[in-house]
């Protein structure tokens, strides 16, 4: 008997509370891989330590695009789970995995062609071409591996379940810890392989996590059942997947993007001020992984409770996720404030100039961090009713027509050079949560109905409840 969590019932608070701490503790389990490897090749030298680090931008935005992309998985089988149709959530399940399938073997044959010229691109030298072209390509490779387990992770999210790939998470993570020095330096009969040893070790553990994920799916056990029929090719369930995920993949690459572009402004004014945005926009990472969190919840709770046709429930899901982001990231960015100086030291040594530019660009940040939560709770909300556009909208809106154009005007028509800079974060956050409510407020968001029935789909449903003896 598959288990799935129905979240149109019951306390939203706790719905909220239980599908989000685990997701952070997810996500900051995730982000140890790049810890993990930074670690073990800066005893390598800067050399390895560069290359690393010109490949993280590109690897990153490949992140973006396959996290995206799972994203249109979990919503509909989190409406159709919403709508007691277990086995249109598996048919969605597997229509999912082949999209996924489909999209990312071309990018990682593309991938594995133009490493090198994307190392060049971002600047690589001569000494550290050659090694991050190897880290890219290998990162490649294994880009099917973190593209299956991200829509495994996002599938089990639909039915209510954030747990199990924890555990998976947990495991592969410990794993990679003994890999990473076991690949970069060699052991015994193992040869160390520099560079391509902390890549290699990745690809493994992500494998390892992939290959366990399916298990699970397959198994039946923990709310999905995959079955190989489910796999033939339903492809107006597909377009309607791409559609409805290529807006959150856009909206997370562009997040991604915008972090670089605002590394471009900041460089005009010294070594210094590069560390000081470096160190500000690290604490920033830290800070909005609970919202993050939160706002993954919402979609889930918001998803479920719309395909069950409990729009009142999912409107109060999300004003009440809203108040919780706004209210928890005001106290963190309260704490944040009067503590900046000991985070900000743990960052830097040395740089007195840096420290003190991070202080200040932390702390103007930190009284807005409340604000920041309402538009990622609200954006939740969005996607979880299928509305991956506004969402996406919205994202594009704050970074590129508000946070850019103001720091741009603010540092270099204006003279302020790094403060107008800082202060761009703070205003578009505040703008940006104002728009978020009003649009939030038209109701408009309610009428996206995400879910969809294909004929395929209705033939492969119907087949898999006569199999199962569900047809009476």
């Amino acid at each position: 008997m598959q288990k799935t969590k129905s979240f149109t019932e019951g306390s939203i608070l706790k719905a909220l509370i239980a599908l989000s701490i685990p997701v952070v503790f997810s996500n900051v389990l995730q982000s140890a891989y790049q810890l993990i490897d930074t670690f073990w090749v800066g005893k390598l030298g800067s050399d390895a330590v560069a290359a690393v680090s010109l490949s993280f931008p590109i690897i990153f935005l490949m992140f973006a695009v396959g996290g995206g992309l799972t994203i249109a998985g979990s919503i509909l089988v989190a409406q159709s789970i919403g709508a007691g149709n277990i086995q249109k959530a598996n048919h969605i399940a597997a229509q999912t995995l082949l999209m996924i399938l489909v999209t990312v073997l071309p990018l990682t044959v593309l991938g594995i062609f133009v490493s090198g010229a994307l190392m060049k691109f971002m600047g690589a030298d001569a000494n550290v071409l050659p090694l991050a072209t190897q880290y890219l390509q290998i990162s490649f490779v294994g880009l099917i591996f973190v593209f299956g387990f991200f829509a495994f992770q996002a599938l089990l999210r639909g039915v209510g379940d954030v747990k199990t790939p924890i555990y998976i998470v947990l495991g592969t993570v410990i794993l990679n810890s003994i890999l990473d020095p076991l690949f970069i330096f060699g052991y015994g009969v193992i040869p160390g392989f520099g560079v391509a040893g902390a890549a290699t070790a990745t690809l493994l553990t992500q494998a390892i996590a992939t290959i366990v994920g399916l298990g699970i799916l397959f198994s039946g056990k923990y709310g999905i059942h995959l079955k190989l029929h489910e796999f033939k090719p339903d492809k107006a369930l597909i377009f309607s997947m791409v559609k409805l995920g290529l807006p959150a993949s856009i909206e997370q690459s562009m997040r991604a993007l915008g972090f670089t572009v605002m590394t471009i402004l900041t460089a005009g004014f010294g070594t210094s001020v590069i560390a000081s945005y470096g160190i500000g926009t690290r604490i920033l990472s830290f800070v909005i992984i609970p919202a993050f969190g939160l706002s993954m919840a919402t979609a889930t709770v918001v998803a479920q409770n719309i395909g069950a046709g409990k729009l009142h429930r999912a409107e109060k899901t999300a004003q009440l996720s809203a108040m919780i982001g706004f209210i928890s990231l005001t106290l963190i960015g309260a704490l944040v404030f009067i503590f900046a100086e000991p985070i900000a030291s743990a960052f830097i040594t040395g740089d007195q100039a840096a420290l003190q530019g991070s202080i200040l660009f932390t702390q103007i940040m930190a009284l807005t961090f409340g604000f920041l939560g309402i538009q990622l709770s609200l954006g939740g909300a969005f996607q979880g009713s299928g509305n991956t556009f506004a969402s996406m909208i919205l994202t594009l809106v704050s970074i590129w027509v508000l946070q850019f154009p103001i720091a741009y005007i603010l540092a270099y028509t204006a003279n302020l050079n790094e403060l107008g800079i800082w202060i761009a974060f703070p205003a578009s956050n505040v703008i940006m949560a104002v728009v978020t409510v009003l649009w939030f407020m038209t109701g408009s968001w309610k009428k996206k109905q995400a879910l969809v029935t294909t004929p395929m789909e209705d033939k492969v449903i119907k087949e898999a409840m006569i199999e199962e003896g569900l047809n009476n």
